[in-house]
């Protein structure tokens, strides 16, 4: 059970930290952002499910289009009256030049048809990745504005906003943003977890970088109040 997430054990460590912004910071945006990010987690329990289990209509589909697509083949093959001899050698070479090209374009057309469950699944999840991947974005705007300079020094007359947290808060609302963070990119993972599509994995690759590289501007925010 701890060698691959659990969606279940993600949502409940979410509904956690929802509760714990909530509770520090009542009425927050960042507190409204934790709750829909905890609607995607639920939403992505769902997908994750769907992308574990054979798609039976497309399979099903598929399978009929390859045997119809190897009958109509062999029911032209079977229509075909060879000659006794081949006139020449370029018309040799014509006829098997054309023989190759046609199981060339088979070939294409059933690697299309075998690879379609996949694409249909692939697209499913990078559309779900692309709202985590907004997401992460959200989060960081909301500690755009949360400057540990404003506590560090005095603010010069015209200068930034009128500071409504202290030290302790601050650092509490930074240190919350690195943890959405951080379950963004384990809601991605789990897109993984049980679907082996190098495309998908990319993707997920993509939001683990950027929800790091974010974190890592959030500490050092952390450490100057720290300092």
């Amino acid at each position: 059970m701890y060698r691959q997430l659990d969606d279940a054990k993600i949502i409940e460590t979410l509904e956690r930290l929802r509760d714990r912004i909530c509770a520090r910071f009542p009425g927050s945006g960042l507190g409204r952002v934790s709750e829909e990010l905890l609607g995607i987690a639920r939403e992505a329990a769902a997908q994750v499910a769907y992308l574990a289990r054979p798609n039976w209509p497309v399979r099903v589909g598929v399978a009929v289009a390859i045997v119809a697509m190897f009958g109509a083949v062999v029911l032209a093959l079977g229509r075909i009256r060879l000659q006794g001899d081949v006139g020449d050698w370029p018309e040799l070479v014509q006829v098997i030049e054309s023989g190759v090209n046609d199981v060339v374009f088979l070939g294409i057309a059933v690697f299309f048809l075998l690879t379609m469950e996949t694409r249909v699944k692939r697209n499913r999840a990078l559309q779900a990745l692309h709202q985590l991947r907004s997401i992460a974005h959200v989060v960081d705007m909301h500690q755009l504005t949360k400057d540990p300079e404003q506590l560090l020094s005095d603010a010069p007359p015209g200068g930034p906003p009128v500071r409504t947290m202290s030290r302790e808060e601050l650092s509490r609302y930074l240190d919350y943003c690195t943890e959405l963070l951080s379950v963004t990119s384990k809601i991605g993972a789990l897109y993984v977890e049980r679907f082996n599509d190098p495309v998908t994995l990319g993707a997920v690759n993509e939001i683990e970088t950027l929800t790091a590289g974010l974190s890592r501007k959030i500490w050092q925010k952390i450490t100057m109040l720290n300092a």
